[in-house]
């Protein structure tokens, strides 16, 4: 389990899936992941990478797997098992063939104080929406037309 990780302290945790069509993965994110872990902006819980191959085989590569590749071990070397082999299937169905994705599950350890506030004043979190980067883009673009 990663170090320092508590039930009554954990962040809000998300999973993100970034897809890479025609398996164009080259590794430029794991620097970015790696950053964010060592500045203490997330946690990286678990890791995993999923490739489909032109004829539908789908290969997985976690952080457990003995022969993982280096790049991942690179951005953590937690142990910490929050992808499940259902979730990985399910991604790699959503995947079209030659295609690959990194699935990430970290903490957002930025956020770890806001939601131990909010659950010890018996507060409750009803909603919560990422805003598509189209919408910011625009909106943004439309100050520049003031």
């Amino acid at each position: 389990m990663p170090s320092g990780l508590q039930a009554d302290t954990v962040g809000p945790v998300d999973v993100a899936v970034i897809a890479f069509e025609g398996n164009r993965f080259d590794g430029q994110v794991v620097p970015a992941l790696r950053e964010l872990q060592q500045k203490e902006t997330v946690r990286i819980l678990d890791l995993a990478f999923v490739s489909k191959a032109s004829d539908s085989s789908v290969t997985v590569v976690e952080l457990t797997d003995p022969g993982v590749a280096e790049s991942l071990r690179q951005v953590t070397d937690a142990q910490f098992d929050l992808l499940s082999d259902e979730d990985l299937r399910t991604v790699s169905d959503s995947l079209g063939n030659g295609s690959s994705a990194l699935v990430v599950a970290w903490e957002n350890t930025w956020a770890a104080r806001l939601a131990a506030a909010v659950r010890g004043s018996e507060g409750e979190l009803v909603m919560l929406e990422r805003v598509p980067r189209d919408a910011v883009v625009e909106a943004i673009a439309s100050l520049d037309g003031n």
